[in-house]
C-alpha cells in the first residue's frame, strides 16, 4: 500500500477518534439535562451551547498532531478513568434527583444506594457532612437528605476511580504497557525547562495535586459557607445546579489526586531510566 494512503487512513482515523470523543464529551454535559427534562420542554440553550462548545474544543485538540491543554491523552486509561467518573457521577446523580419526579426502578435503586452511602460517609467532620451543614438554615429535611445521598454517592464513585487509576499502575504498570511514554508530548502545560530538576519538580507537583485534592472535600464546603455568610448565595435547591455542584465537587479532587499519582509514577520512571543510564555508562567506563 502507498505511503500517501497509509498517511490518509491515519486522518481518517485521527478525525473520526477526535470526533468520538468529542461526541462523548457533548453528551456528559448534556446528559444530566437530557435525564431532568420533563414534558418534552427541551434542553436549555445554554447547556446546548456549553456541550458543543466543549465538544468543539475537544476534537480539535485531540485532531491536532501536538497537544495543547489536554495532559496524558496518549496514555491510557487515565484520562478515561477521569472521564467515566464525570460522567457516572453526573448522570447518577441526575437519576438520583429526578426519582422525586418520575420514579422508576433505576431511579429508585441509585436513590436507595445514595442513601446507604450517604449514611456511611456521614460521620463527623466527614466531607458529606460538611456538605449538609453548608446548607442554608431552615432547608428542607428532604432537600438535605437528597444532598446527604447525593454526596456520599459521589464520594463513592470518585474513591473507586482513585482505587482503580493506583490498580491500573501497581498491577499493569501503567503507563509503559501501551507502548513508550512521551513525557512533554503527555504533559504539554509542564514546562522542563524552568524550575531546576525535571524529576524533583514532578514529584513536588505530584505531592502538591495528592495534598490538595484530599483537602479540597473539606475546604470547599467551608468556603461556600464563608460566602453565603456575606452574599447568601450558598443553595443547592435548584436540581441542575445540584446535580453540577456535587459532581464537581468531588471529581475535581479526584481528578487533582488522579493527577498527582500520575505524577509521581512518571518521576519514577524518569528516575529508574537516569539510573539504568548512569549504571550503562558505569560499565562502559570500566570495561
Amino acid at each position: 500500500m502507498c505511503r500517501a494512503c497509509l498517511k490518509d487512513e491515519d486522518v481518517i482515523a485521527r478525525i473520526a477518534t477526535a470526533a468520538v470523543r468529542g461526541f462523548l464529551v457533548t453528551l456528559l454535559i448534556a446528559m444530566p439535562s437530557l435525564i431532568l427534562t420533563q414534558d418534552g420542554n427541551g434542553t436549555p440553550e445554554m447547556v446546548v451551547f456549553l456541550a458543543l462548545l466543549a465538544g468543539v474544543l475537544v476534537f480539535f485538540e485531540y485532531n491536532s498532531l501536538s497537544p495543547s491543554f489536554i495532559e496524558f491523552r496518549d496514555a491510557p486509561p487515565l484520562n478515561r478513568i477521569r472521564y467515566g467518573t464525570l460522567f457516572v457521577m453526573a448522570t447518577g446523580l441526575a437519576l438520583l434527583v429526578r426519582h422525586d419526579a418520575n420514579p422508576n426502578g433505576l431511579t429508585t435503586l441509585l436513590r436507595g444506594l445514595g442513601y446507604l452511602l450517604g449514611q456511611i460517609f456521614d460521620f463527623p467532620l466527614s466531607p458529606v457532612q460538611l456538605m449538609t451543614l453548608m446548607l442554608p438554615e431552615g432547608t428542607a429535611p428532604d432537600t438535605i437528605n437528597t444532598v446527604r445521598s447525593a454526596a456520599g454517592l459521589a464520594c463513592f464513585v470518585a474513591l473507586v476511580a482513585t482505587a482503580l487509576l493506583v490498580f491500573a499502575i501497581r498491577i499493569t504498570g501503567w503507563p509503559l504497557p501501551g507502548g513508550s511514554f512521551n513525557v512533554w508530548t503527555n504533559l504539554p502545560l509542564f514546562d522542563p525547562t524552568t524550575g531546576g530538576d525535571v524529576v524533583n519538580r514532578m514529584t513536588r507537583d505530584g505531592r502538591l495535586n495528592v495534598i490538595l485534592g484530599a483537602l479540597l472535600p473539606f475546604a470547599i464546603p467551608g468556603g461556600i459557607k464563608m460566602i453565603d455568610a456575606f452574599l447568601g448565595t450558598a443553595s443547592l435547591g435548584h436540581p441542575m445546579l445540584m446535580i453540577w455542584g456535587i459532581a464537581l465537587w468531588a471529581f475535581v479532587p479526584a481528578s487533582m489526586v488522579m493527577r498527582g499519582v500520575a505524577m509521581l509514577r512518571v518521576a519514577d520512571l524518569i528516575a529508574a531510566q537516569r539510573r539504568r543510564t548512569y549504571a550503562a555508562s558505569d560499565n562502559l567506563q570500566t570495561i
